[in-house]
C-alpha cells in the first residue's frame, strides 16, 4: 500500500472518530437546559408597600364667602405666615355700616322711650298710693259719720257728704289702678321694642363683621383664589359660596397616598414609612401611618365606590395618610410624594429571589415522577403540595391544582420542591418550609424557568451575560 493511501485512511479514521464523538456529545446534551443558580441563605427582609400621592397639611381651612359685597382690599399674599384673628380680606362695608349706625340710633330712641315709660309707671304707682291713702281716710270718715248719724249727733246732710266723699275715693282709686296698669303695659312694650332693636343690631353688626375676614387658624396662606374688585357671595342651599383662600397649618405635615387594593390589607396605623418628595430629590423623610381609609376610591373618576352609581370592575385604591416625623420647613401642599410603607420586618430568615418561584400543576409533577420511574417522589410531591391562595373550592379535578415551588439542583437535575412562602420584600421572598440554607436553586433565566420540567437535566452557567456592542448589533 502506498504512503498516500495510508495517510488518507488515517485521516478518514480521525474524521469518523470525531464525528462519532460529536454525535455522542450532542445526544448527551440534547435535553440539557442551561440555567443560572444561587445558594439559599438567611437574610433580613422587609415587606414594603409603595404608593404615590401629594403632600398636605394635617390641619387646613378654606376661607369661604359669608356675605355679599365687593372686595376692596386683600391684606395678605401667598406664602405669608398668619396668626389666628389676623385681617385677611376687606369687603365694601358702606351699606352694612349705615345699617348699624341707623340701628344704634334707633336703640337710643328705644332706650329713651323705656326711660319715659318707666317714669310714667313710677308716677302712676305714686298716684295709686295717694288714692289708696285717700280711700282709707274716706272709709274711716264714712264709718264715723254713720255712727254719729245713728246717734243723732249730726244732720243727714253731713252724713250724705261723708258717703259721697267715700264713693269718690273708691272711684279715684280704681281709676288710678287702671291707669297704672296701662302705664305698666306701655313700659313692657317699650322694653320689648328695645330688645327687638338690640337683636336687629346684632344682625346688622354680624353683617358688618362679615365684610372683614380674619384668619381662623395659625398657618401659611397657601392659595388665594380672588382679586380686588371681585364680588363675594355666600353659599346657599346646594350652591357653594365664593372660595377666597386656603390657610394651612404646616406644623404637622402629611402625605396622602393611594394604596392599591391588593396591598391595603397589609397596611396598619403606626407602621413606619419613608417619604420621598419629587421637589427634594435625593432625600427621604421618615414618617408613620396615621390613617388608613376604609372606602375604596375608583382610580379613573376619584369617586368612592359608594358614590358611584354604576357597577364596574375597574381598579380601586384606598387613601392612606402618612405623617412626616420631621418635615422640612419649605414644604408646600400639593407637592408630589412617594411613600414606602414597611408592613412587615423579619430578621435572619430563609429567603430566595422572587423570580425563582415557579408554578406547576399536579399532573405535570406526576408525569415527571412517572418518567423518572419513582412512585415515591410522585407521592411526596402530591402530599406536600400546598393549596394555592384563591383556589376555586369547587375544583373537582385535583390534577389541575397549581403548586408553588422552586427547582433545586440535585445530581445535575432540576428537582421541583413545593414551598410555603411568607412576607415579600423588594426582590426576595421569605420561605417558611421546603428549603434549607445551602440548597442550590434555579433562579434563571426567565425562559428556562418558564419551560423547565421537573427532573430535567441541567447545566449551570452563572457567568455574567454578554452585553451586545453597537458593532455587534449592526
Amino acid at each position: 500500500m502506498k504512503t498516500w493511501q495510508k495517510v488518507g485512511i488515517g485521516v478518514g479514521a480521525v474524521v469518523l472518530a470525531g464525528a462519532i464523538v460529536g454525535i455522542s456529545i450532542q445526544q448527551a446534551n440534547k435535553n440539557v437546559v442551561t440555567v443560572q443558580t444561587s445558594v439559599v441563605g438567611r437574610e433580613d427582609l422587609d415587606s414594603i408597600v409603595t404608593a404615590s400621592g401629594d403632600i398636605s397639611a394635617l390641619n387646613y381651612t378654606n376661607v369661604l364667602g359669608q356675605g355679599v359685597g365687593l372686595i376692596t382690599d386683600i391684606m395678605v399674599k401667598e406664602g405669608d405666615h398668619v396668626k389666628k384673628g389676623q385681617m385677611l380680606v376687606k369687603v365694601d362695608a358702606i351699606q352694612p355700616r349705615a345699617d348699624v349706625d341707623a340701628q344704634e340710633a334707633g336703640i337710643q330712641a328705644a332706650e329713651s322711650a323705656v326711660s319715659a315709660a318707666a317714669a310714667n309707671d313710677a308716677a302712676a304707682q305714686a298716684t295709686v298710693q295717694q288714692n289708696t291713702a285717700a280711700y282709707h281716710k274716706a272709709s274711716l270718715d264714712e264709718d264715723r259719720g254713720k255712727q254719729l248719724y245713728q246717734q243723732g249727733l249730726i244732720a243727714k246732710q253731713d252724713f250724705d257728704a261723708t258717703q259721697e266723699a267715700y264713693d269718690a275715693a273708691v272711684a279715684a282709686l280704681a281709676a288710678s289702678k287702671a291707669q297704672a296698669q296701662q302705664v305698666r303695659a306701655q313700659l313692657e312694650e317699650a322694653k320689648y321694642s328695645l330688645a327687638q332693636s338690640q337683636d336687629v343690631l346684632k344682625h346688622t353688626r354680624d353683617v358688618l363683621d362679615k365684610t372683614t375676614y380674619l384668619a381662623p387658624i395659625d398657618g401659611v396662606v397657601t392659595y388665594i383664589a380672588v382679586r380686588v374688585g371681585e364680588n363675594v357671595v355666600p353659599g346657599i342651599q346646594n350652591a357653594t359660596g365664593s372660595f377666597l383662600m386656603t390657610i394651612s397649618d404646616m406644623s404637622v405635615v402629611t402625605s396622602e397616598v393611594m394604596v392599591d387594593e391588593t396591598d391595603i390589607v397589609n397596611v396598619r396605623p403606626g407602621q413606619p414609612a419613608q417619604v420621598s418628595i419629587d421637589a427634594i430629590p435625593g432625600k427621604t423623610f421618615p414618617g408613620h401611618v396615621t390613617q388608613v381609609g376604609t372606602q375604596a376610591v375608583l382610580r379613573t373618576s376619584g369617586l368612592t365606590s359608594t358614590q358611584s352609581t354604576t357597577s364596574n370592575q375597574e381598579a380601586k385604591d384606598f387613601k392612606v395618610v402618612v405623617t412626616l416625623d420631621s418635615p422640612p420647613a419649605d414644604l408646600r401642599p400639593g407637592l408630589s410624594a412617594t411613600a414606602k410603607i414597611t408592613t412587615a420586618s423579619k430578621q435572619n430568615i430563609v429567603a430566595i429571589p422572587i423570580q425563582a418561584l415557579a408554578i406547576r400543576t399536579e399532573k405535570e409533577l406526576q408525569d415527571a415522577a412517572k418518567q423518572a420511574g419513582s412512585n415515591q417522589t410522585q407521592v411526596a410531591l402530591a402530599a406536600s403540595a400546598p393549596s394555592p391562595q384563591g383556589a376555586d373550592p369547587n375544583e373537582t379535578d385535583p390534577q389541575k391544582r397549581e403548586i408553588q415551588g422552586v427547582f433545586v439542583v440535585r445530581n445535575k437535575k432540576a428537582m421541583f420542591v413545593p414551598v410555603t412562602t411568607g412576607i415579600t420584600g423588594v426582590s426576595d421572598i421569605e420561605v417558611l418550609s421546603g428549603l434549607q440554607p445551602g440548597d442550590q436553586i434555579v433562579t434563571g433565566s426567565y425562559k428556562a424557568l418558564r419551560t423547565l420540567k421537573p427532573n430535567s437535566p441541567i447545566k449551570v452557567d452563572n457567568s455574567a451575560p454578554k452585553v451586545e456592542s453597537d458593532s455587534d448589533q449592526s
